[in-house]
């Protein structure tokens, strides 16, 4: 789901955040002296994310705290890694990047450190990025994309339309997995976006049964994604934006169509028991400014989760960010908790139909 884009951009003052840091956020709490020696280690997922996160929030804290930022490469999915570490009080990291599941597993079984941020400390975050437990930081959104040299003339511009093998004919490819796939179903049968959830199961697999004979491939990686819209193997494409504006940005003729689409947030969750949580805290909170979410953009693909980094992000980088507010209201958010009450049944029965 990630991308790496030099995107350079000029912003004055922007990195001030280093002396006199973020208004709206609680200052002192950040720039203490008591805190001033130390380090922390924060698990990301690696790739852009590591510079993106380095530019705009490592560093800048860093400087303002005095605090130490090593940043190391989590596992995908770093839910037992981290219940090992709560378990046997081994902290090999102080703060972790968590997806909206790994965040609702963490907290069910305790796991997790309060942040103590308030909306009032971070004017503009997005209300669904906070929690007592976690803050976050990036939204990334499940889309699709179409070859504009090959429908430029009769473009796609809803799933409805995506399913309409008639009179849109061309390759189509979807994800090997029921998570997104069947809310598109749903949505290319007429399911209003705001009516999706609880999923109604029967009606998505009958909607996929139309499909099935004209999807060419079923993918499996992000990598296979981007690879199959950047080589023309196929005309349209569901996948992650990020996956999609890194082909874009290289040169490839192709369009990300927003309007339908499903978004989801990653953020920081902080180990319970860590002897380093107030400098965790510190770094959370950090993290949840506007201007510190503005510069990741410039390597991410990524939205902010604080609206108010718009005003700080040109309009050309800002138009290919899923929070954008054009985009963001043609969306909406992935539901996890049905998912997770979900899942291994969903995957059970989509893995059979995919055989069937």
């Amino acid at each position: 789901m990630s991308k790496n884009t030099q995107f350079s951009i000029s912003r004055r003052g922007l990195i001030a955040a280093a002396g006199g840091l973020v208004a709206g956020l609680a200052a002192p709490m950040l720039i203490r002296t008591a805190a001033a020696a130390g380090q922390i280690t924060v698990a990301d997922p690696g790739g852009p994310y590591s510079p993106g996160f380095r530019k705009g929030f490592y560093d800048p804290f860093e400087k303002a705290t005095g605090i130490k930022v090593v940043n190391v490469a989590r596992e995908a999915e770093p839910t037992a890694q981290f219940k090992a570490m709560v378990e046997t009080r081994s902290y090999i990291w102080d703060v972790c990047m968590l997806s909206l599941s790994a965040r609702d597993i963490l907290i069910k079984q305790n796991l997790l450190e309060p942040i103590d941020l308030k909306p009032g400390d971070a004017p503009g975050l997005m209300p669904e990025a906070l929690t007592p437990l976690w803050v976050g930081t990036d939204v990334y959104s499940t889309v699709f994309a179409y070859r504009t040299d090959r429908l430029g003339s009769k473009p796609p511009q809803s799933w409805a339309d995506f399913w309409d093998v008639q009179r849109i004919p061309g390759r189509r490819s979807l994800r090997k997995n029921p998570i997104d796939t069947l809310e598109q179903a749903l949505l290319a049968d007429g399911v209003p976006l705001d009516k999706l959830y609880p999923l109604d199961i029967e009606r998505a697999f009958k909607s996929l049964d139309r499909i099935k004979p004209h999807i060419a491939v079923w993918w499996t990686g992000g990598a296979q994604s981007s690879q199959l819209l950047q080589s023309g193997e196929i005309d349209m494409i569901s996948l992650w934006n990020a996956r999609a504006q890194a082909v874009i940005d290289g040169g490839t003729p192709a369009k990300i169509v927003w309007n339908q689409g499903l978004y989801s947030i990653e953020g920081w969750g902080i180990p319970k028991g860590c002897p380093r949580a107030d400098a965790a805290r510190q770094f959370a909170k950090f993290c949840a400014s506007a201007d510190q979410q503005a510069l990741f953009t410039e390597f991410l693909s990524y939205g902010p989760t604080n609206l108010n980094a718009y005003k700080s992000i040109p309009k050309g980088r800002a138009q290919s960010l899923p929070t954008y507010e054009a985009n963001l209201k043609l969306m909406t958010i992935a539901r996890e908790d049905w998912w997770s009450a979900n899942r291994a049944a969903m995957n059970e029965r989509f893995n059979a139909w995919i055989l069937a």
